[in-house]
């Protein structure tokens, strides 16, 4: 067999692997079955899926993956969801490739950032992953995974987390300056200063509450009419499903700037400086504290806590991203960034 046709029939066993309910498979045969696609689709190499295999086998419990198969129960194959949008899982992939996108950005699947007023699309000097990881389109986003394995796994394939203005940027279809009052919070302690700088950076935004990446909020616009399991009486591992869809299966979920599933899915990690030297985006790798951002799967029904594009959040669970005590639950994802240029 040919190497091209070997690549086929294994990325077709992936799909295949990932089609089947979430019982019929363990969640290591599922997190191989991504790591293929990983591979033959985003075109990995073999040392970057060594490094990411490595940071999922470090993680503890095991839990990082797709969900827990016992319980998860997502409403959409990427079969039913390819077939929804008129085409084949092959079809569908192929309809997220932008050629333009791919020469500033350096690989598939991710989308330049920049400001829109004054600038083009190859003006960008950070892009963003077009999905959530594992950046794939119709794959389900991975979930139970600490922020710092999140920076750990974007670093693994020489990208990085994202700084808060850079998400709300991606989501609000202009990548504006940094806004971190860095001086108003010099000396205090991490839930002060990430108090200080919410408030002031939605006080200057509030005229944008009520906007989000799509504009204004339309139920059934994007991944959010699944639900919860009715075990899920926390955020336990055991009881809790997470119940999302294939990415990109709804497409007109999208930033301005082209940024997918950015509402809906899974909310995501977020690196929140507290001072110059915690931006991911001027090359720290120490970081600030986490922020998580965005909706999630079930918004269409029960609207879990305030959002929009522009929106800080309060310090929920709040650690240094780099923690290896930093949360993780059910419904918490996280893309990478990338710079260029």
């Amino acid at each position: 067999m040919s190497r091209r046709l070997l690549k086929t029939a294994l990325a077709t066993l992936a799909v295949t692997l990932l089609s089947l309910p979430a019982a019929a498979q363990s969640l290591a045969e599922r997190n191989e079955a991504m790591f293929r696609q990983m591979q033959d689709i985003r075109g990995l190499s073999n040392a970057e899926i060594t490094r990411v295999r490595a940071i999922f086998a470090a993680s503890p419990n095991g839990w990082m993956g797709q969900g827990n198969p016992s319980v998860t129960r997502h409403p959409l194959t990427p079969e039913e969801a390819a077939a929804r949008l008129g085409g084949s899982v092959e079809q569908v992939r192929n309809s997220y490739r932008n050629r333009d996108y791919e020469r500033i950005c350096g690989e598939p699947f991710m989308v330049p950032l920049y400001d829109p007023a004054t600038q083009g699309p190859s003006d960008a000097t950070v892009c963003a992953d077009m999905f959530e990881y594992p950046n794939i389109p119709l794959a389900y986003p991975v979930v139970w995974v600490r922020a710092n394995e999140a920076a750990q796994l974007c670093a693994a394939e020489g990208k990085r987390m994202g700084d808060a203005h850079e998400w709300e940027g991606a989501a609000a279809g202009q990548l504006l300056p940094p806004d971190y009052p860095f001086d108003r919070v010099r000396g205090m302690g991490l839930s002060p200063a990430v108090n200080t700088m919410r408030s002031l950076h939605n006080q200057r935004y509030a005229s944008t509450s009520g906007t989000y990446s799509i504009g204004s909020w339309r139920a059934g616009v994007c991944a959010t009419g699944s639900f919860k399991t009715a075990s899920c009486n926390g955020g336990s591992f055991t009881g809790c499903g997470s119940n999302t869809y294939p990415a990109g299966s709804f497409p007109e979920c999208r930033s301005p700037l082209g940024v997918h599933d950015i509402d809906g899915n899974a909310a995501e990690h977020m690196n929140l400086p507290l001072a110059e030297d915690q931006m991911a985006s001027r090359g720290s790798t120490s970081l600030g504290v986490t922020e998580m951002k965005g909706s999630w799967f079930i918004w269409d029904t029960i609207r879990a806590h305030e959002h929009w594009a522009r929106w800080r959040a309060p310090f929920w669970h709040g650690t240094r991203v780099m923690s290896e005590a930093s949360h993780r639950n059910y419904h918490l994802g996280f893309r990478c960034f990338r710079d260029v240029g």
